[in-house]
């Protein structure tokens, strides 16, 4: 009987810690997540504060078991109170985040209160340094090692629960702020998924109370409660900061983070799970080390990676999609099927394949129309005739018959029409889009029967790929067109989220990250080239009021935007090479005058490395120049 309450005690600990294991993965794979997609936003930062903290804690706690050595043990227990110090400034600082997203920045006292927070951790963490915070390492205690207790230990507990309580008004302040349906709901996940570190902690406190230590059986299922639910709250808590600082739609944020904690926590917690239990089974069995082991460990990371590669299509379908779920599918469908520049090459170097095949033919050509002009696509074989003959001669040649091939000097050549719409009249001919050439065989002046009919359905099939490309391509330049006003939109919902005081008639100003990337693009390309020519500061208002200036030409206007921007940063007086000057002549010399690193570093005797660090720098404050005249222009 006594071996069975044993057995089940050992259970319960052992769940404990593969429990605690689990918070820790998904609290470090939360955490890279955090740093990957929004920490621009300070929401997202003091959350990812928080959960820098549970790692700590849960990762030193994970750590510890009973075979440990006593020094060992020790240095683990105060390790985890790393995190424990800083996790009541960390709540703070989230909740004064909130505030602000939510219209109410700070006059500067709630600034105050949360950095003089962080300096009572760090106190309390110089405490623990020099042994106040905790009395000495009970390590055979009851139901678990612990320290006792001091009179530090009982302030910081005061100081723990009065930050909790204060962070968790600021909560509620925030969430009575919320207008949206959808704001007031995350904020709900938020508050609710808050509770889960602080609850957390707790069992490490209460080691040195008496109670725990009376009740063992009672404080181990509790602890495991607890750990599921802490689990599943910093799931729902990364949930709600998730969609803060971002402008993507909802269901983006859903799938990418599902996606994450897919293959993140619930695959590396299971590998945990599983590879734990056949371990502890070896030893059940007397074989301290088990041969499966390892292959259980490789065969569930395979089976839940391929499970979660299978499943995801479906999952976003039924779970995120909605009722947008016919239009999303249709934009996989076209993501997957879409017909490149280089599916269009293969296809048609397998069609010309084809025709010299059937016609024994040294060289075939497909040229393409565009703005009445035939540019060679795809050639197969010799192109020594085609180089020497003008293909728009070729276009005199060819009469509305689409059924009718020509010569054109040593080519057959095959007209290649659109495909016939329901509106076109029955005499009208379909749109001209394009010529197929191919060069005639020795002894071949006329085409046979077969050979015409092969010619032409190959033909077809060259056609059909040229309008799908150009169907395509107008997609592209629709999709390309209307990409600024939906940024614009998302941005604005994106920010009308949380925020009550979000002026919906005023277009939001770019990132300023953003700009001084598009900066960058810009000066690269500054006499000329797609990055210059396709830069989105082309979409800024300052830019078209320049434009007006300049007759229309947007292209002047975006120069004249960067050489006013690049002349604010020129000091007074002449031109000269001191230290001063140094950002507007790098960016006069690289840039305006082209002139290249190596001549430039060796002009203003730098290294080409402290030379890039210098650049950056000025394009950064070129785009904050920017993004004050767009402001302006706003006004």
């Amino acid at each position: 009987m006594i071996n069975g309450w044993l057995e089940l005690l050992a259970g319960l600990q052992a769940i404990n810690q593969i429990l605690t294991a689990g918070i820790a993965i998904t609290a470090s794979s939360l955490f890279l997540y955090a740093l990957s997609f929004n920490l621009r936003d300070r929401v997202a930062r003091s959350f990812a504060v928080i959960l820098l903290c549970v790692v700590v804690v849960f990762t030193a706690k994970s750590l510890q078991s009973g075979s440990l050595a006593p020094q060992t043990l020790e240095l683990l227990m105060r390790g985890q109170w790393f995190g424990l110090a800083f996790l009541p400034a960390a709540y703070l600082h989230l909740s004064d985040a909130l505030l602000v997203t939510a219209g109410r920045p700070s006059r500067g006292r709630r600034r105050l209160a949360v950095r003089g927070m962080y300096i009572l951790s760090t106190f309390f963490l110089i405490l623990l340094a020099f042994g106040y915070l905790l009395g000495p390492l009970v390590a055979d205690g009851k139901p678990a090692p612990y320290f006792q207790r001091t009179a530090w230990t009982e302030a910081f507990t005061i100081f723990y629960v009065i930050s909790m309580v204060w962070a968790g008004i600021n909560f509620y302040r925030a969430y009575a702020l919320m207008l949206t349906r959808s704001g007031k709901r995350r904020m709900i996940y938020l508050m609710a998924g808050a509770t889960a570190p602080a609850l957390g902690s707790y069992p490490y406190l209460l080691f040195g109370y008496p109670l725990a230590a009376q009740h063992p059986y009672l404080f181990w299922a509790t602890a495991a409660l607890i750990n599921i639910l802490v689990g599943a709250l910093v799931i729902v808590m990364a949930y709600a900061v998730a969609f803060f600082g971002v402008s993507w739609p909802d269901r983006v944020v859903k799938t990418r983070l599902f996606k994450w904690i897919m293959r993140g926590p619930v695959a590396a917690s299971a590998t945990l799970a599983l590879m734990t239990v056949v371990r502890r089974g070896g030893k059940f069995f007397d074989t301290p080390y088990s041969v499966f082991v390892p292959f259980a460990v490789v065969a569930s990371i395979l089976v839940i990676e391929h499970a979660i590669t299978f499943a995801a299509p479906l999952w976003e379908r039924w779970l995120f999609f909605g009722r947008d779920r016919h239009e999303l599918d249709l934009l996989q469908n076209i993501e997957e099927r879409l017909l490149t520049q280089s599916d269009l090459q293969q296809f048609l170097e397998a069609v010309l394949a084809a025709v010299r095949d059937h016609l024994q033919s040294p060289s075939a050509f497909v040229a393409a129309l565009s703005d009445e002009t035939l540019l060679p696509v795809v050639t197969a074989g010799s192109k020594a005739a085609l180089d020497e003959g003008n293909l728009l001669e070729a276009l005199n040649q060819i009469e509305g018959d689409s059924r009718r091939e020509f010569q054109w000097g040593d080519y057959w050549a095959l007209p290649l029409y659109a495909r016939r719409t329901a509106e076109m009249d029955e005499d009208e001919t379909p749109p001209l889009i394009g010529l197929l050439g191919a060069a005639k065989g020795k002894g071949r002046e006329a085409l046979e029967g077969d050979q015409r009919e092969a010619l032409w359905r190959l033909a077809e099939r060259a056609a059909l790929a040229l309008e799908d490309r150009q169907l395509q391509q107008r997609v592209f330049r629709s999709l390309a067109d209307i990409q600024p006003q939906v940024e614009m939109i998302q941005q604005m919902r994106a920010a009308s989220r949380y925020d009550a005081n979000v002026n919906l008639l005023e277009a939001p100003l770019p990132q300023e990250a953003d700009l001084a990337h598009w900066v960058r693009d810009a000066l690269t390309h500054y006499w000329g080239g797609p990055k210059f020519m396709n830069n989105p500061l082309m979409r800024l208002n300052v830019v078209r009021e320049l434009a007006e200036e300049e007759d229309g030409n947007v292209s002047n206007a975006l120069r004249k935007l960067l050489r006013r921007a690049v002349n604010k940063m020129k000091p007074s007086g002449d031109r000269k090479f001191t230290t001063e000057w140094i950002l507007y002549n790098i960016l006069e010399m690289k840039f305006i005058e082209g002139r290249k690193v190596r001549d430039v570093a060796a002009r203003l005797a730098m290294s080409e490395a402290d030379l890039y660090r210098k650049q950056r720098v000025a394009i950064e404050a070129v785009a904050k120049t920017i993004l004050e005249m767009e402001s302006d222009a706003l006004k």
